[in-house]
């Protein structure tokens, strides 16, 4: 069964939640879900064109994609700023002391909240184009 529009719908979710924990700052769980949003977004894409999904690095999962999806340098960068999220943001032992809270601010956690934005366009925009030609 293919699931990419559960993938996308959750992807948005986590990018909302994002947003939510930028207003509340809780930065390091903005930086998290915005990665996360970002992940499950390029999962509905690879859903979407009937392939299977590995791995939690954005830009592993980003540069899978076959040709005719091709990833410009910069946005491939800004995934690969994402992924620096994924487990740090969460564990006290990713740092040699302290918590995860006291290593992210404001700015960084708006960035990663565009960031997310972006991929999820890029996203949306080749999911547009597959449902189109179907």
């Amino acid at each position: 069964m293919e699931r990419s529009r559960d993938w996308l719908k959750q992807a948005e979710r986590d990018l909302e939640q994002a947003r939510w924990a930028l207003k509340g700052g809780f930065y390091e769980w903005t930086c998290f879900s915005a990665q996360q949003a970002a992940e499950k977004a390029v999962k509905a894409l690879i859903e979407a064109l009937r392939r299977e999904a590995w791995g939690h690095s954005i830009t592993r999962l980003l540069a899978s994609l076959p040709q005719g999806f091709e990833v410009e340098r910069e946005l491939m960068e800004k995934a690969m700023g994402l992924d620096k999220f994924y487990i740090q943001t969460r564990y006290p032992n990713g740092f040699p002391v302290g918590a995860p809270m006291d290593y992210y601010t404001e700015e960084e956690a708006k960035r990663a909240v565009g960031y997310a934005e972006e991929i999820i366009s890029f996203c949306r925009r080749h999911l547009a184009r597959i449902s189109g030609a179907d």
